[in-house]
């Protein structure tokens, strides 16, 4: 390795929530530099949310679902001896937030409501409620992971 560890970016707060982990989501959901209207769509999902959940704040609704959807294990492929294992390893912090977020994100787009906030809101819903695609992502790599805890002795 001869470079430097590239360095860790500092986020600014989003200006709404005040929130370092809204503008990481923001970025990820953004398509060719539009952060404003990315920006609107997170938004709007979060009112939509706000619409059905009255008891609730929407941000706090948003933070849960993140929780819900983030893995504990993953597995990683190891050759050793010319066979390849799947091996159980625990997720870095840095890690868990950006899988949620970008499984959150994907489960989002494959939905089949009419506009991205409607899609968002919805998938932000169901991985609230511990359903979706973007929970059932987190489940089969945890599941994963635990039918490959065998092989966890050849952790690197």
């Amino acid at each position: 390795m001869r470079k430097k560890r590239a360095k860790k970016r500092i986020l600014l707060p989003d200006p709404k929530f005040g929130n370092v982990s809204v503008t990481r989501f923001v970025n990820n959901l953004m398509f060719d530099g539009k952060k404003t209207t990315a920006f609107k769509v997170f938004y709007t999902a979060l009112d939509n949310i706000a619409a059905k959940i009255e008891d609730e704040e929407s941000i706090a609704v948003f933070e849960k679902a993140l929780e819900n959807v983030m893995p504990h294990v993953e597995v990683r492929s190891r050759r050793i001896g010319g066979a390849t294992f799947q091996i159980p390893h625990p997720v870095r912090e840095d890690r868990r937030i950006a899988l949620g977020m970008k499984w959150m994100i994907n489960a989002a787009r494959n939905r089949n409501e009419k506009t991205m906030d409607a899609k968002l809101s919805a998938e932000l819903m169901a991985a609230y409620k511990e359903e979706g695609t973007a929970y059932k992502k987190k489940q089969d790599t945890h599941r994963m992971a635990e039918a490959n805890k065998a092989f966890s002795h050849f952790r690197f």
